[in-house]
C-alpha cells in the first residue's frame, strides 16, 4: 500500500474528514480514550466516515510511522450516489444492471470484479461501508483501471439498499451454491442486481432472505465452489445474453 494513501495521527485525520477527503476507512487502536479520540469518533460518526477499533500491532504492520494510534486510509475513487444511478439508468430508457459486492475482502478479487463488471457495461458496484477490501491502488491496480470509469456506491445498510432497489424496480438475485434453481432458468432480462459473496462464508443469511431469487451455477466436478470473480463474470454474462447487449 502507498504511503500517499495513508494520514497518520488524529488531528490531521480530523481535518481531512472537515477537508472533505474520500476516506475508505479510519483505523484507530484500541483502548485509546483521550478527548481527542473521543473528538475524533464524533467527527467520523457524523460524517458517516467508517471506523474501527484494532489493536496497536495492526496499526504497525500497516506504517512504522509515528501514527499516535489512528491511521486514516485515503479511497482512490470518490463513491457514487446510488439513488442517482438508478434515476439515470431509467431517465436514458435502460434497465439498471448492478453487482452487490457482499464481504469479498481480496483486493484481487475485488479488483477483478470490477473489471469484468466495467466490461459487461453495469451502472455500478454497490458494497457496504465495511467487511470488504478497501479501494486503494492496489484494487485500482488488480482492475486494470476500471474503478476509474465505474461508479462505487458505499451503502450503510444492505438490507435496507435491497429493499430500496426492490421497491425502483430492481430485481436482485442472489449467486449461491444453497438455491436450488439454476441461474439460467431465471429470467435476467429485467433492472437486475446480482449479488456475489465472500469465498469463505457467502452471502450473509439476511441478505439471501432479502433476495428475490437464489440462482446456483451448476457444477460437475469434485470441487463444490468457484472463485467469486469468476463465479460473477458467468452470472454477469449470463444476464448480458439474455439482455441482448
Amino acid at each position: 500500500m502507498e504511503k500517499s494513501e495513508m494520514i497518520f495521527g488524529t488531528r490531521a485525520v480530523m481535518e481531512a474528514i472537515r477537508a472533505g477527503r474520500e476516506i475508505e476507512k479510519i483505523f484507530v487502536q484500541s483502548g485509546l480514550t483521550n478527548d481527542l479520540i473521543k473528538e475524533l469518533i464524533q467527527v467520523a460518526k457524523s460524517s458517516g466516515v467508517p471506523f474501527t477499533f484494532v489493536p496497536q500491532q495492526k496499526l504497525n504492520r500497516l506504517s512504522t510511522k509515528n501514527h499516535q494510534g489512528v491511521i486514516c486510509l485515503l479511497s482512490t475513487i470518490s463513491y457514487a450516489n446510488l439513488e442517482g444511478i438508478i434515476d439515470r439508468a431509467y431517465q436514458q430508457g435502460r434497465e439498471p444492471f448492478l453487482l452487490i459486492v457482499d464481504r469479498v475482502t481480496d483486493v484481487r478479487n475485488f479488483g477483478a470484479l470490477a473489471r469484468t463488471a466495467e466490461c459487461a457495461g453495469l451502472d455500478a458496484i454497490v458494497m457496504g461501508d465495511s467487511g470488504n477490501a478497501p479501494l486503494t491502488g492496489d484494487a485500482m491496480k488488480t482492475s486494470a483501471g476500471a474503478l476509474s470509469h465505474l461508479p462505487v456506491c458505499r451503502v450503510k445498510d444492505m438490507k435496507k439498499t435491497i429493499q430500496f432497489l426492490k421497491e425502483n424496480g430492481v430485481q436482485v438475485v442472489a449467486c449461491t451454491e444453497k438455491a436450488e434453481q439454476l441461474l439460467y432458468e431465471l429470467d435476467l432480462n429485467v433492472p437486475l442486481a446480482l449479488i456475489m459473496g465472500s469465498e469463505e462464508d457467502g452471502i450473509s443469511p439476511q441478505l439471501l432472505k432479502a433476495a428475490d431469487h437464489l440462482a446456483k451455477i451448476p457444477m460437475s466436478g469434485k470441487i463444490s465452489s468457484l472463485n467469486v470473480s469468476v463465479a460473477a463474470g458467468i452470472a454477469i454474462y449470463e444476464a448480458v445474453r439474455q439482455k441482448g447487449l
